[in-house]
């Protein structure tokens, strides 16, 4: 265990921050290594990829509601120095990851189908996603136990052995991706089974190194056989914090798959060229997302032990670092945007249609690190409805304007992302407005800090 409610907020949040931000670099390589070799199969499996890829914001937006529930109390719990609600919140984290896991498989292969055909624009982009995605699916299912052990170790302050195992499967993959997808080596290319396959495996050794950290050397929190037993009244701790996060990554899922649904008038190169340029973006994002992960436990440990100074300082840290970060990711998508899409694909018109994308959706990456520094102190208040009602005006600032903009004629692709531009901003200050009212009423401590009973 790591105490945060000591020593300069700064330091704390760089150090945290920082071999996350690690962990993400070599997160971006395996989403980029993924990508260079699928697009070596043509502009179906590139858009095939990205359709069934989408599913992964369904599956995060419930690993959310599991990890962020769990890193939020724990790090309460931690401030609180209350070590035994720390372990039972574990322990029952790991029983709802478990469930979680066999809904996915579940719902994933009976429905995953219907999913890819209502998005995929033709035969070959239907047979690309749906190929990926059988392979795919036991990886999105074992996120939940990684997911679950990472979180309870960020709760703590700890993040090091998190970010190994992460770049251990990171490389393990960059590894099996050119093997099983071009058949490197051994001369039989799996294609995009290939690339579903190299991930599953990954992320299956991922779960095994960590489980193997947390039996032999953490001892803060740890496996208690008794306690895995269901606790509904935890169990409702747990999801009171983490759904109306999840709810945010479902509104991404929806949003995401709207956009593929509104281009799809634009053929498979449109729909490449966003596939290509979002998890391009989605790359960039990383490093803000790891300052985002850093803030929630900061944040978190802070409040339990009612340090309302502490906790404000940790907002304007971690906006301040965010800005730094999302400044720089706009200025290399303004210079060079067309020379990115152009790694993986030499097609002029996917090329074209990417650089445009990137070119404008990054006007709106210093609003997004706001949005991300607002959703990380929500985490750790352990009130995060605000955050899911600032992603929902998106549902009314974006979906229904492209809506009236498809059926115009002078329609065209670069209205989406000016549209997406001017809803993420204004969703920045809405987040903002919310965070300063939240603050304003929970950090005026009147009490010394009491201790939960563990339920």
């Amino acid at each position: 265990m790591h105490d945060l409610t000591t020593g300069p907020i700064p330091q704390h949040l760089i150090r945290m921050a920082a071999p996350i931000a690690i962990g993400m670099v070599f997160q971006t390589l395996y989403v980029l290594v993924d990508l260079y070799f699928v697009a070596e199969l043509g502009d179906a499996a590139i858009a095939g990829l990205g359709s069934a890829g989408n599913l992964q914001f369904l599956v995060m937006a419930i690993t959310q509601v599991l990890g962020v529930g769990t890193m939020a109390l724990i790090a309460q719990a931690t401030g609180r120095k209350d070590q035994a609600d720390a372990n039972i919140v574990f322990n029952q984290s790991i029983g709802l990851a478990a469930l979680c896991a066999a809904i996915t498989l579940t719902a994933g292969y009976g429905a995953g189908h219907w999913y890819i055909e209502a998005l995929a624009p033709d035969a070959a982009t239907v047979q690309a996603g749906m190929t990926y995605l059988f392979w795919f699916l036991p990886g999105l299912a074992l996120q939940f136990a990684l997911i679950s052990m990472g979180s309870a170790l960020r709760g703590t302050g700890i993040v090091n052995p998190t970010i190994v195992v992460q770049i251990i499967t990171v490389l393990l993959n960059a590894v099996l991706a050119p093997i099983m997808i071009a058949g490197w080596l051994t001369g039989y290319p799996m294609g995009m089974m290939g690339a579903g396959l190299s991930t599953s495996l990954s992320i299956a050794l991922g779960v095994v190194l960590m489980a193997l950290y947390f039996v032999r050397l953490e001892h803060y929190v740890s496996f208690q056989l008794a306690q895995l037993r269901p606790r509904l009244l935890v169990w409702k701790r747990i999801l009171a914090i983490g759904l109306p996060p999840g709810g945010e990554f479902a509104l991404l899922f929806v949003y995401m798959a709207f956009i593929y649904w509104v281009t799809q008038g634009f053929g498979s190169d449109a729909q490449a060229a966003f596939g290509a340029g979002s998890r391009i973006m989605q790359a960039f994002f990383l490093p803000a997302m790891a300052v985002s992960f850093a803030t929630a436990p900061l944040a978190g440990q802070n409040f339990g032990a009612q340090l309302g100074g502490r906790v404000r300082s940790t907002f304007k840290a971690s906006v301040t670092l965010q800005t730094a970060v999302m400044l720089v990711v706009t200025l290399l998508c303004q210079l060079k945007p067309g020379a990115m899409v152009a790694f993986f694909t030499d097609d002029a018109q996917v090329v074209a249609y990417g650089a445009e994308f990137l070119r404008i959706i990054s006007l709106n990456f210093v609003a997004t690190g706001i949005i991300f520094s607002c959703s990380g102190m929500f985490q750790g208040l352990g009130n995060t409805m605000p955050a899911l009602l600032a992603t929902a005006t998106r549902l009314v600032t974006f979906i229904l304007p492209v809506l009236w903009i498809a059926n115009q004629p002078w329609f065209e692709l670069k209205h989406v992302w000016y549209a997406s531009v001017a809803t993420v901003t204004l969703q920045a200050a809405f987040s903002v407005w919310l965070l300063f009212g939240s603050m304003r009423r929970t950090l005026s401590f009147t009490k010394p800090p009491a201790t939960a009973p563990a339920k």
